[in-house]
């Protein structure tokens, strides 16, 4: 198998084309860190259509409780933290790995 490495430019720009509404720019940013220090201990495909699979975009808890990601023990992002993955873009908006 060969491996490309990407930067943080081609890796929103790979988005961008293929899945342009998936993440916001700032979400993009955010999802590449975290990705990039994940891949220190393991390699990560750069497959744009499972990435959008496996991760979304919310702009509040609010948006993730009315779209029906919510049980009676969820209440905040720290709840959510509790029970997968929280990428954190600022004070409101997070990506979460789906659960």
């Amino acid at each position: 198998m060969i491996y490309e490495t990407v930067n943080e430019a081609d890796f929103i720009s790979a988005f961008r084309k293929r899945r342009p509404d998936n993440f916001s720019y700032d979400g993009l940013k955010a999802l590449f860190n975290y990705l990039d220090e994940l891949s220190t201990d393991v390699d990560i495909e750069l497959d744009v259509i499972e990435i959008c699979c496996s991760y979304r975009e919310f702009d509040n808890i609010d948006q993730f409780i009315s779209e029906g990601y919510t049980t009676s023990i969820i209440n905040s992002i720290d709840d959510i933290e509790e029970l997968t993955t929280v990428i954190r873009i600022d004070d409101t908006r997070f990506i979460c790995a789906e659960f």
